[in-house]
């Protein structure tokens, strides 16, 4: 293991050299290792780079404030098809909905009014609220991607007044205290790096401005360290390790923020976007969940893994950077945590013999043909399983959930055809002799669609 923490700690240190970045700080969470660090240069202030050094993280704040909004949608204060100005008293674009904000599809445009990046003078929120009458929706309702920090900012003030507080209140009480994450929040207390911007034909390194982003706080505020944001990263992507009680949010609420609603490039299909995740998928069908961050002197990168040999549980990287243009920051998580999980694979769990079938499933396991196909229905960690006998062995299998008062019916829970019902057909003596999985029916033997078999020719 030393000799993976020689080789991740390499990674960061080119990082730090390529991209020219006053300081780096790296952070690596996994469930079945102890937390690795490392942090690279210096904070350009009177306080030592560590993992404790403090960070602006930008963006990645739309993390946190999307979690808080499927808070809301979880304990029935709000749907995801309302719009917005259904709970907002606002002056234009209230048919928004929920949905279209959290995935950037609502085509409003990126900034508030007026040309804050110029000024350094965010709105406050009666300010935010009232220009909506003079802010532009730039693009049809669900045409494409367009990332608006806007949007986001507009969902923060909603938390802020569903729950009774501010975002930021709302935020500590609901996510940091609960999930342990004590250095983030959205002031930088006293261990915060210097931002930087570095001269793009010099060595020199001039000090960006600090900002306060007042109502767009919910959008790009937050400061935090790299082990913060890795135990976060870790988070997005397996939720019941960190969260087993579902305190912050189900497991199953992070499975439908993770599905892709759209891609972010129409050409290259390299990243989609799901209710405020970015979603970068990796070979042999793993997926990195998390989200990047810019703000003036700070670049951020925050992904967690699922999936894929080696991935361990909990498994989420972190880089912080103090350079608003050392880009290496945001290809770094990706590398380190395909790196640890090739060189230091999670340990391989051995098979142990389980409970046999119900005795009235028994008899359909085995293969069956449907559309022309083979596919392989097994019973496997307690649950009915499908297969197509052709599909490569990582592709996810069919998994179905008994219905309570339908015994020979079932769920798609997970995989193919999932939400749609399997009913199986028994003869006179109790056997499954067909099977209806989407409608389409399943055969023992291979069938046309009016029933020619070809073992008979009948």
């Amino acid at each position: 293991m030393i000799a993976v923490n020689d080789r991740l700690g390499r990674m960061v240190r080119q990082a730090q050299v390529r991209g020219r970045v006053p300081a780096i700080s790296a952070a690596l969470h996994r469930a079945d290792r102890p937390l690795w660090t490392c942090a690279v240069g210096d904070t350009g202030n009177d306080t030592p780079l560590g993992p404790e050094s403090v960070f602006r993280i930008g963006s990645v704040t739309k993390t946190f404030t999307s979690v808080l909004v499927m808070q809301c949608r979880d304990d029935g204060l709000l749907d995801l098809d309302d719009p917005i100005g259904r709970h907002l008293d606002l002056p234009a674009h209230g048919e928004l909905t929920v949905r279209r904000l959290l995935s950037h599809t609502a085509g409003l445009q990126r900034e508030p009014h007026g040309d804050v990046w110029d000024s350094l003078r965010a709105p406050g929120v009666d300010e935010l609220l009232a220009d909506l009458a003079r802010v532009e929706r730039v693009l049809p309702t669900g045409r494409r991607y367009h990332y608006s920090n806007l949007g986001m900012a507009l969902l923060g003030e909603l938390v802020g007044r569903l729950r009774g507080g501010t975002w930021a209140e709302v935020l500590a009480e609901r996510v940091l205290v609960p999930l342990g994450l004590t250095a983030t929040g959205p002031t930088p207390g006293g261990r915060a790096a210097t931002g930087f911007l570095v001269d793009a034909y010099s060595d020199e390194a001039h000090p960006e401005p600090p900002t306060d982003f007042g109502a767009v706080a919910p959008a790009a505020q937050l400061w935090s360290t790299a082990p913060d944001m890795a135990r976060w990263a870790a988070f997005l992507a397996d939720p019941a390790a960190l969260d087993p009680a579902g305190a912050v949010l189900a497991p199953a609420t992070l499975d439908e923020m993770r599905w892709p609603l759209t891609t972010t490039d129409e050409t290259l299909w390299a990243a989609g976007f799901g209710l405020g995740l970015i979603l970068v998928p990796q070979p042999q069908r793993v997926l990195h969940v998390g989200h990047d961050g810019a703000m003036p002197g700070f670049l951020a990168a925050v992904y967690g893994r699922r999936g894929g040999d080696g991935t361990a549980g909990a498994m989420g990287c972190a880089v912080l950077g103090s350079s608003g243009t050392g880009v290496e920051v945001f290809d770094l998580p990706h590398q380190l945590l395909a790196a640890a999980a090739e060189h230091d694979p999670a340990e391989i769990e051995p098979w142990r013999p389980g409970r046999p079938a119900p005795e009235h499933l028994r008899g359909l396991l085995g293969r069956w043909w449907g559309e022309g196909f083979e596919y392989v229905f097994s019973w496997h960690d307690g649950a009915l399983r499908a297969r197509g006998a052709d599909d490569p062995a990582g592709k996810p299998p069919a998994v179905f959930a008994p219905l309570p008062d339908r015994p020979d019916v079932f769920r798609t829970v997970a995989g193919r055809e999932v939400g749609e019902l399997l009913r199986l057909t028994r003869d006179d003596r109790g056997v499954v002799v067909r099977m209806h999985w989407a409608t389409y029916r399943f055969t023992r033997c291979q069938e046309t669609f009016d029933g020619y078999d070809f073992r008979t020719g009948s």
